[in-house]
């Protein structure tokens, strides 16, 4: 029988899944000039994010800002070292499409992990990080600080097409 840990864990899991799923259900809606739909499924999507979050919660998985630091480059970290490099070589060796974005994650993964050390080093400092400005390549999940580069460094997208999060 599960207990209640399990049972938190596998729910933030799937809110968290259907989250992203209904994300992207909403941009193919936008494509399709199905506005209400696609607003449909945004609401739905922040639902599910809400949901989510209140289980991570209970979970006690939110600490304070060093130990998130910590615990997003443990993740980060497992995921370029350990996850995505069998993956991608799976998907290579059956010649599957798939290669292309787990071999973009790998590289993106890395990045990720790095610029929360720097922010993880500021923290311990005492401090916020430096950089207010963080710039993401659409196509790879690639992360800037600063600006956006000409070209990205890992899939060779366009400077012009990042998008500054605010």
């Amino acid at each position: 029988m599960a207990s209640t840990v399990d049972n938190l864990k596998e729910a933030f899991a799937g809110e968290s899944q259907a989250n992203q799923k209904y994300r992207a259900f909403a941009r193919k809606a936008d494509q399709e000039g199905l506005a209400n739909v696609a607003r449909l499924f945004r609401t739905a999507a922040e639902a599910e994010r809400i949901h989510a979050e209140g289980h991570l919660r209970s979970l006690e998985g939110i600490g304070g800002t060093a130990a998130n630091l910590k615990q997003a480059i443990e993740g980060e970290t497992f995921e370029f070292t350990t996850m995505y490099p069998p993956m991608l070589d799976r998907a290579a060796a059956a010649g599957h499409a798939a290669k292309l974005m787990f071999g973009y994650a790998m590289k993106a993964e890395a990045v990720h992990a790095a610029v929360y050390k720097l922010a993880l080093e500021a923290v311990q400092r005492g401090e916020d990080l430096a950089q207010s400005e963080f710039y993401l390549c659409p196509v790879c999940g690639h992360i800037e600080l600063g600006a956006a580069p000409e070209r990205c460094p890992i899939c060779n997208g366009r400077g012009d097409k990042f998008v500054k999060v605010a």
